[in-house]
């Protein structure tokens, strides 16, 4: 089983656009779900820190996977 419920690949997007994405993918999500985007833009780990502190969301975690940021998060 799947540790998420949803993925967005955000690859190749500069910011805004990996945010705006997430933002919109997580509209579409139950509180408690869990949303994992992969993207590509090294400024992304600091705006999705920045993201879920806004939003209330929260970020579970982030990593590194291929040269690939991944976050997963959960929906507040």
């Amino acid at each position: 089983m799947a540790d998420f419920d949803q993925e967005l690949d955000a690859s190749g997007l500069n910011c805004p656009l990996p945010i705006l994405r997430a933002k919109k993918a997580l509209g579409t999500l139950s509180s408690g779900q869990v949303l994992r985007v992969v993207a590509t833009d090294p400024g992304s780990v600091k705006d999705f820190e920045a993201f879920a502190k806004q939003t209330g969301n929260t970020l579970l975690d982030s990593g590194e996977e291929g040269g690939k940021f991944v976050f997963r998060i959960q929906k507040a």
